[in-house]
């Protein structure tokens, strides 16, 4: 993650903030709560085990963690074996076919990487600590390489997509139909999208729904490709790392990095509850966002909480260049 620009007048925004209706508590999020998990930086509902979510540290051993949601306890430890030591592992998504897909994507050093990584593994099944035999995919982009922190596969097709993060916004990379072990991936440029932290397909693969720090919007998913866009209700977190689906599809869960990290639920509401004014495919993004939350709705972004949430980004992205 780079750092982000000194965010000025915070006591102003904090006044601001303050006259701004809270959302409502939901007792089905949780917080990560095994001290391992310090910077959750991506999360996947897994398909074996309703209410288990899979996540994982961005910098760390080559490791994923299955968390009950119920509890927000470590259910099982799961070590990939036949990979290399991970540089930036930033998202995890589960396919079609049962398997667990992990991105070593990030790049911190914007584009300084001519290859990045993806492992493989089949979804264990029983949660208990274990080593498990990955594969490793090499990946590089059509038009050199990025920086990313976004990965999802697609539900129905399995078709591995990356969301890239180092422009002034970001572009949507396809990657081949099927991966291939011995050869090098190329993933190339389709559609261009806001710069995002983590992107997720609803289940029935019809809507792909992108998060930022501040934001989230969702595209219609047309043929492969990105259709009209709208607003999704996002709560303010901290440091946003994450979003997946439930399950059955309806509610987003989101997360964020840092010890005991909470995951939000929000429900799924409908298209035109949600849609803001741009529905341009790509259009709008986080700017989009915050004009259509001006009014204030509760539990979605404003200006007042968007100017707060900056300040809360930038003690954490301090945090992390003196780490």
């Amino acid at each position: 993650m780079r750092s982000l620009p000194c965010v000025t007048g915070l006591a102003a925004a904090l006044v601001l903030a303050a006259a701004v209706p809270a959302a409502a508590d939901d007792d089905s999020g949780f917080t990560i709560k095994d001290p391992r998990i310090t910077e959750s930086s991506g999360l996947a509902a897994s398909r074996a085990h309703p209410g288990v979510y899979w996540t994982h540290n961005d910098q760390d051993e080559p490791r994923v963690f299955a968390v009950d949601s119920a509890t927000g306890e470590t259910v099982a430890t799961v070590t990939l074996q036949g990979v290399g030591t991970p540089r930036d592992i930033e998202a995890i998504s589960v396919g079609a076919d049962g398997d667990v897909y992990v991105g070593d994507i990030g790049d911190n050093l914007d584009g300084s990487w001519d290859h990045v990584w993806i492992y493989r593994f089949r979804e264990p099944a029983r949660l208990v600590d274990q080593t498990v035999r990955a594969t490793q995919f090499d990946v590089k982009y059509a038009d050199g390489p990025r920086n990313a922190e976004a990965l999802m596969v697609h539900p129905k097709t399995g078709r591995v997509y990356i969301a890239s993060k180092n422009e002034e916004g970001g572009g949507l990379y396809e990657g081949p139909a099927t991966l291939s072990a011995s050869a090098t991936n190329t993933f190339r440029r389709i559609g261009e999208v806001p710069w995002v932290t983590d992107g997720a397909f609803s289940p029935d693969g019809e809507e792909l729904v992108l998060r930022s720090y501040f934001s989230a919007r969702g595209y219609e998913w047309k043929n492969g490709s990105l259709g009209a866009d709208h607003r999704v209700r996002a709560p303010i977190q901290g440091q946003a790392e994450s979003v997946t689906y439930t399950l059955d599809g309806k509610a987003l869960m989101f997360g964020t990095e840092g010890e005991q990290s909470t995951v939000e639920r929000v429900e799924v509401s409908s298209k035109g509850e949600d849609s803001g004014g741009d529905d341009r495919p790509g259009g709008g993004g986080d700017q989009a966002a915050a004009e259509d939350d001006e009014g204030g709705e509760p539990g979605v972004t404003t200006y007042g909480l968007l100017v707060l949430a900056g300040g809360a980004v930038l003690v954490f992205a301090l945090r992390r260049r003196r780490s």
